[in-house]
């Protein structure tokens, strides 16, 4: 018998070494799923769509590419959020979004979405296959878009279509991997020289793109006795090994690195896309180094700007550097890189009370047990920032979150994606309590492939930056408490143990019982729901927002809360100012 279009589509999904399909099947995809349970690929049973996108994304952020796919109408509204997290977070993932039969189109026909339109501001590659002849051309096409831009790319497929016979093309079916050598002209690497080697205050601040380069951005640093930034993204890569790394900034950042690229005379940016315009000096010298042109000079005013892979741009770069024999400056900002830290631990010394655990302490914890080549996913908002601060760089260790799009409910479904990509390697989800609530029934999904993610749930009751958002606007928090169900029994329900932690003498043993476990697990712990993540800068607007805020909620009869508040980030308040 000819094969179908469904089939040929799985052959070169196979050849394209696609390991599996995360979706849920039904009506116009059946055709797909068919051919897929006679390959080699898997097909992943996902509850929501929503979480095959986020698990997808992770997977291809970790491998390289992966594949996820939805039915008619619904099915493609779901998927959009997690298309949009890989998007932009710039990993490569081929969405299929199969849909009404052809002659259908237009009709208002039942379950009818204009995947064209739906899909257009979240893909490099958005197209439809309407008949055979396109069918290689097509899926070539469009992996090819995916994995050289870096991103999405969508494929409609009618469900009428999947079943035609298929046919040869006559152009490439074959995927092409290249990996060109990119840097600066050698007229604008001796501009750039001539700058560095003519400022005595640098610093090195990096992203992404600089993942590639830990090793060059280290030699660099030494030369320039230049203190290094980083942003998260950038974090498990640079941070490592790293005798001169100042940690974060930005909203998760520490104020070591917002003072290193503040004091510098020439802050040099590596392979970074950092979006808080209000972070980045004003005063000082910056050249912006990036992969791509258009990213140039879009969060700060440039000195200069050049187009280059960060360790080709290093390594062509060194032999053209004076070495720098002043260490005054880098020697000043990593002493004041260990008060921050200094200070930071005194939250990890405190560990809170019953039902109030501190969340620094919980993270801290947690770092010291997990693997050194663990995979963490964090959820969006204060699981954020305790990974940002407290779960260390290894330089094996992975950590995965919504970073760009900043969606809750990423950290359960991202680490489904790790842990079927990667069986051998412990992956730990830093969920908040509303983020798991928001798409727990793919709890279930852990239990049925029988993944051994360890769901750490920070549970403060709250949606926690939403507050303080509100908090330091000056507004009384409204609406942002969560009544929550018991987590622990939730996870019994679904298949799997799980455990409350209410006091923090329990944090210890029972984290190290959770990830010790040999498969899933989900520890419950009680965080204390007024524990603040506060920048590294501190803006007057800002103290008086919360000053307002806390008066607020005094008038309104919240005494407890304003003193608990109060009490729990002292500390950190201090610091700061």
């Amino acid at each position: 018998m000819a094969k179908n279009i469904a089939e040929q589509i799985v052959e070169m999904l196979e050849s394209a070494n696609v390991k599996r399909i995360y979706a849920v099947t039904g009506d116009s995809l059946n055709h797909l799923n068919v051919a897929v349970k006679k390959s080699s690929i898997q097909w992943i049973h996902v509850r929501h769509e929503e979480v095959g996108a986020y698990a997808a994304a992770a997977e291809a952020e970790l491998d390289g590419l992966a594949v996820c796919a939805g039915s008619c109408g619904p099915g493609h509204v779901h998927l959009i959020n997690g298309v949009y997290e890989a998007h932009r977070s710039h990993v490569p993932m081929l969405v299929i979004a199969s849909t009404i039969p052809s002659e259908e189109m237009g009709m208002d026909y039942f379950q009818e979405t204009n995947t064209i339109k739906l899909f257009d501001d979240c893909s490099y590659y958005n197209q439809m296959i309407t008949r055979p002849e396109q069918v290689q051309r097509t899926i070539q096409t469009a992996i090819q878009h995916a994995i050289s831009k870096k991103g999405v790319a969508v494929i409609g497929l009618p469900g009428d279509v999947s079943e035609l016979d298929a046919e040869e093309t006559t152009t490439s079916t074959q995927i092409f991997r290249t990996n060109p050598v990119i840097r600066p002209s050698d007229e604008e690497l001796k501009r750039l020289a001539k700058l560095i080697n003519e400022s005595k205050k640098v610093t090195l601040y990096c992203g992404i793109g600089a993942a590639g380069a830990s090793t060059e951005v280290i030699t660099l640093s030494e030369l320039l006795k230049a203190p290094v930034g980083y942003s998260f993204r950038g974090k498990m890569d640079i941070q490592p090994n790293n005798a001169n790394e100042v940690g974060l900034t930005g909203l998760l950042g520490f104020p070591s690195a917002f003072h290193a690229m503040h004091e510098a005379e020439l802050v040099i940016l590596l392979g970074t896309d950092f979006p808080y315009q209000k972070f980045m000096p004003l005063k000082n010298k910056i050249v912006q180094i990036d992969e791509s042109p258009e990213r140039l000079g879009r969060r700060a005013k440039l000195e200069l700007g050049l187009t280059g892979d960060i360790k080709e741009t290093i390594l062509a770069l060194l032999p053209l550097l004076d070495e720098k024999t002043d260490v005054h400056f880098l020697n000043e900002q990593l002493a004041f890189y260990e008060k921050v830290k200094e200070n930071q631990l005194e939250y990890v010394k405190d560990y809170g009370k019953e039902n109030a655990i501190q969340p620094e302490y919980v993270a801290h914890t947690l770092d010291r047990l997990a693997d050194k080549d663990a995979i963490f996913t964090v959820d969006t908002g204060m699981c954020c920032v305790w990974g940002a601060r407290f779960i260390t760089g290894t330089g094996k260790r992975k950590m995965l979150g919504s970073f760009n799009h900043g969606s809750m409910a990423n950290a359960m479904p991202m680490a489904i994606g790790a842990a079927l990509s990667h069986p051998e390697r412990q992956v730990i989800a830093m969920c908040g309590d509303g983020g798991l609530s928001m798409l727990l029934g793919d709890m279930a999904t852990i239990f049925q492939y029988k993944l051994p993610v360890k769901l750490i749930v920070f549970n403060n009751r709250t949606l926690g930056m939403v507050k303080l958002e509100m908090e330091v606007g000056g507004m009384p928090d409204n609406e942002t408490d969560m009544i929550n169900p018991d987590f622990a029994m939730v996870a019994h329900a679904m298949g799997y143990p799980g455990k409350n932690v209410h006091l923090p003498e329990d944090v210890q043993s029972s984290i190290k019982e959770c990830l010790e476990h040999n498969g899933p697990y989900l520890l419950n712990i009680f965080t204390n729901p007024n524990a603040l993540a506060l920048p590294p800068k501190i803006e007057f607007e800002q103290v008086m927002g919360m000053t307002k805020s806390m008066a607020q909620l005094m008038l309104g009869g919240k005494m407890d809360e304003v003193f608990e508040t109060v009490k729990t980030n002292y500390k950190h308040i201090i610091g700061l100012l």
